[in-house]
């Protein structure tokens, strides 16, 4: 049953352009794309600390958090995968609405997702990052031994295992962390999103 033609979304006084003069910075969603273990947490922590050092406002939304709470209950086939992402876009869209710089670090690995994300926020407000590392150097790591786990059996529907990574068509930045430092990284998208931002 469609309810939609039932709600009437107000018209609030305060609204994004009132909250962005108020705290003088422009909404910005950060996406960051990329294999498990490609470093995606590590870079979004440290680029919101960057911000915060740098006088910004800015809320990062990691997916293993994400999925403890809003979207515990979720599996990962893909249709729930594609839920996990629609979700992170709504809630994103409501914090630029606040006025905030949002940082994700999801592994989102179908275009549909990410071109879903963009919509929702509108492109000026979207900037896709492709945090890029082969499955080979991330299995390598394997930090929270998910691959291990997924080469044995025991996790089904692994990115990069048994379930595809899109690789993004036209990311607005490329960051390769088999080659640059987590500070390197960091920077590069600084200066990047710093004119989109003030």
């Amino acid at each position: 049953m469609d309810t939609s033609k039932n709600l009437f979304p107000h018209d609030h006084y305060v609204n994004a352009e009132r909250r962005k003069e108020l705290i003088n910075q422009k909404p910005l969603l950060i996406w960051l794309s990329g294999l498990s273990g490609s470093g995606k947490s590590t870079i979004a922590n440290t680029l919101e600390k960057k911000l915060f050092e740098n006088g910004y406002l800015s809320y990062l939304l990691d997916g293993d958090n994400i999925r403890i709470g809003l979207n515990k209950d979720l599996g990962f086939s893909d249709n729930d995968r594609k839920e996990n992402i629609r979700r992170i876009s709504e809630v994103s869209r409501l914090m630029l609405d606040a006025g905030l710089i949002v940082i994700t670090a999801f592994i989102s690995p179908f275009e549909e997702e990410r071109e879903l994300a963009k919509s929702l926020v509108k492109e000026e407000n979207y900037f896709l990052v492709h945090v890029n590392c082969s499955v080979e150097k991330c299995e390598e790591r394997d930090v929270k031994g998910l691959y291990k786990k997924a080469r044995a059996g025991e996790i089904k529907n692994f990115t990069g295992i048994d379930s595809p990574y899109e690789v993004p068509d036209n990311p607005n930045l490329i960051v390769d962390t088999e080659k640059e430092s987590v500070n390197e990284s960091v920077n590069k998208i600084f200066t990047a999103i710093t004119n989109k931002i003030k």
